[in-house]
């Protein structure tokens, strides 16, 4: 009956587990997607901050300066926006995507600031408005032959309808005939819109889109020009030069359709000036951003990750706990090993990543060799077991306070680590080790220390590596599964390795 009890147990338990990787994984794949949280802890968000200067000549008593600004539906997300004007009335209107500047009584030249912080989206968001029916322009009759012409070399080329006739202008731009539709000596802009009335014809709605490169201490006056054309139910970008579809990395569009970039009035010899800069954060810094540009901040407000700094680090350090604590229990249940107190290890462990591995584990072996021989001597006092372990708890502050004022008058880390040891832990173990030593003799004493200090290693580089550390944090419902692992390792009842080891001569004799 026990032992159907204990596979019921073990069963349950396996359901359990089952269940708790199910939930991790789900929670971890959506902070994966909609927190932009990452498994390496050197994973970093570009930030690019656009600025935006615009200078004119004021010469009537009213102006009226307006900016066209990116949209949401960009493949960047905006992360803040900032507006210096000084004396200027500043109206933001998300829904046409400009900024309005209204200034009075303004004289000689003026310079304002338009700022964007942005950082690029895992998934791109698409421009979905749909543009009306498109009309035919009109043309003159020798327009028209040109544009049946043009349409006719298009078919010749590779690509779809937009690409073609941006390949066919490309190439026949040498060509005297091509001047009516469009003159050698053009612009961006005029090749844009020639390019718009050619798709027109053909009744493909097109619009003029301009496109900033994000490229850090880049300056310019002039946003690259492009065309978005909307062919196969979707917009798509054209590079006027090569017709390559879509948005070259690391460009921004700026501007798209009708409107002007910039628009003032009341004031002449207006220019706009960009420049861009280029900074880092981290996905946890920015998963309060990716959350809300989500629409899952709420379940953003109740994480760990909103707690102040302190009470993080103070979290991070706990969160790695349990995994400390699974090695243990491997080492101890499954394994064999025995050790001075079943957590002792760990603290140990937890000690040395504050120490360093070399200066804490030398460090820890003075502290103790000197605590034996203080509680050798005092055993022969006989003193009852309150007041001898007190002796020893007092010794090791006094010890630890020695070691302390010795290593910063020599200026050497190797002693002044010992601060950071538990000081009613290496209190215990010395008292442990001496009651071993009386009771069992020097070499299982020697042993059971040997074991805690190898379990203890083993221990602190499973915790000491900046990556696990980093997924236990971000991924703390991993403690979850953890913690059922360690139940149903309580389960197991069969030989543990050491134990094989041990009794190997007895299946060799049978």
């Amino acid at each position: 009956m026990k032992l159907a009890q204990i596979f019921s147990v073990r069963k349950s338990l396996t359901y359990l587990l089952i269940l708790s990787m199910i939930y991790a994984a789900h929670s971890i794949y959506f902070k994966v997607k909609y927190w932009g949280f990452s498994f390496s802890p050197k994973e970093v968000t570009d930030i690019w901050t656009v600025d935006a200067k615009i200078s004119f000549d004021a010469v009537d008593d009213k102006t009226r300066v307006i900016l066209s600004v990116p949209s949401q539906n960009s493949r960047f997300n905006i992360l803040s926006e900032e507006v210096v004007a000084n004396g200027y009335r500043i109206t933001q209107d998300r829904e046409k995507n400009r900024v309005v500047f209204d200034g009075k009584g303004k004289k000689g030249r003026q310079n304002m600031y338009y700022r964007l912080s942005l950082y690029k989206d895992a998934k791109p968001n698409v421009v979905r408005d749909v543009p009306q029916k498109l009309e035919r322009p009109i043309l003159e009759e020798e327009e028209k032959m040109q544009m049946t012409k043009i349409w006719e070399l298009a078919q010749l080329q590779e690509g779809d309808k937009v690409q073609k006739a941006i390949k066919v202008v490309n190439q026949e731009m040498a060509n005297p005939s091509m001047s009516l539709v469009l003159p050698l000596k053009h612009t961006a802009k005029e090749f844009a819109e020639k390019l718009i009335q050619i798709l027109a014809y053909k009744r493909i709605p097109a619009r003029i889109a301009r496109a900033v490169k994000l490229e850090e201490g880049k300056k310019t006056e002039k946003p690259g020009i492009m065309i978005e054309a909307y062919v196969d139910d979707s917009w798509k970008l054209y590079d006027l030069n090569t017709a390559k579809i879509g948005l070259p990395n690391n460009w921004i569009v700026f501007q798209r359709g009708g409107v002007s970039l910039l628009d003032v009035r009341g004031g002449e010899n207006s220019k706009v000036m960009f420049s861009v800069l280029k900074s880092v954060a981290t996905p946890m810094k920015m998963a309060e951003h990716r959350a809300k540009s989500n629409q899952a901040l709420s379940q953003y407000k109740y994480s760990i990750y909103t707690l102040p700094v302190l009470e993080q680090n103070t979290l991070k350090w706990l969160m790695i706990f349990p995994l400390a604590i699974l090695v243990v229990v491997i080492l101890r249940n499954v394994i064999g090993v025995t050790t001075m107190g079943t957590f002792t290890p760990m603290l140990l462990a937890m000690s040395l990543v504050k120490t360093g591995f070399v200066e804490g584990l030398i460090c820890f072996s003075i502290m103790i060799f000197l605590g034996l021989v203080m509680r050798a001597v005092v055993a022969k006092l006989n003193l009852l077991l309150v007041p001898r372990i007190s002796f020893v708890v007092i010794f090791v502050i006094l010890l630890i306070q020695l070691l302390t004022i010795v290593g910063y008058r020599l200026d050497s880390g190797l002693v002044s680590s010992a601060i950071f040891f538990p000081i009613i832990i290496t209190a215990w173990i010395i008292e442990r080790a001496s009651i071993t030593w009386e009771e069992e003799g020097a070499r299982n004493t020697i042993k059971e220390i040997l074991n805690t200090l190898l379990t203890a290693v083993v221990t602190y580089f499973v915790i000491s590596n900046e990556t696990v550390r980093h997924v236990m944090f971000a991924f703390n419902e991993l403690n979850v599964v953890i913690m059922f692992i360690v139940m149903l390792l309580g389960t197991y009842t069969g030989y543990r390795l050491t134990e094989i080891t041990r009794f190997a001569p007895l299946v060799n004799k049978d």
